[in-house]
């Protein structure tokens, strides 16, 4: 699917399946309920203290005290035997295995998401993206399995500067939860995953911690219907 920002029409009529909620995803989880989401997918600042071109940068992109304990929140409200996609620096793999590691998770798989483009330059051209699937437990495989290389069309980057495209996060979603599941995103930016659950006829929970972020993205959701009940 195309990420196009612009042929969906605003859904009417209907009772909202999801929210965003604004501020530091640590605290926030801190009161959900343990045992309660479906599925992760989630994009964490990549540890690189990131800018770009227009000097828009990520909260929390510099150093990594965070990291582990937002990973063990993520952890206890999972259900059993469920799934988390992250996305992560790989220039800092290192960090984020051992956070992933210290929370509990164990790792499944990995995506690779080669680009048509070049991001960044320094000792190589970076081309892909990449995130590890964890699992809670033991799930069973999804009906639906996707392969572990797919597509990864430039955002345009409009909403968030590290904006990742629908079409990418999509097949996730699909593949390792089922409508009417709630499927969260800790780090939510722009509001990918949460468009994503949106669309596939899934309930969604959103943190994020930007508040210009975070009016992005649900004004983002708004322009979107549901698919599927």
């Amino acid at each position: 699917m195309q990420d196009n920002e612009t042929v969906q029409p605003k859904e009417s009529g209907r009772k909202t399946r999801g929210r965003i909620d604004l501020g530091d995803c640590i605290k926030v989880m801190a009161n959900w309920p343990s045992d309660s989401i479906d599925l992760v997918v989630t994009d964490p600042p990549y540890l690189v203290n990131y800018k770009d071109r227009a000097n828009r940068s990520i909260a929390n992109d510099k150093t990594d005290e965070w990291l582990a304990p937002a990973f063990e929140q993520v952890y206890r409200v999972l259900k059993p035997h469920s799934f988390c996609v992250s996305f992560y620096g790989y220039t800092k793999t290192d960090v984020f295995w051992e956070a992933w590691k210290r929370a509990g998770f164990r790792i499944a798989g990995h995506f690779t998401f080669p680009k048509r483009y070049t991001s960044s330059t320094r000792f190589v051209k970076m081309q892909h993206e990449g995130a590890y699937l964890l699992t809670k437990g033991n799930p069973a495989p999804p009906t639906n399995i996707i392969g572990d290389v797919l597509e990864f069309q430039y955002s345009g980057n409009k909403h968030h500067p590290t904006q990742k495209p629908l079409g990418a996060i999509i097949p996730l979603v699909d593949s390792f939860s089922k409508p009417n599941d709630i499927v969260c995103d800790p780090f939510s930016g722009s509001g990918t995953t949460l468009v994503a659950a949106k669309m596939l006829g899934r309930r969604y929970l959103g943190i994020e911690l930007d508040e210009k972020y975070h009016a992005a993205a649900t004004a983002r959701l708004g322009d979107y219907i549901i698919i599927h009940d």
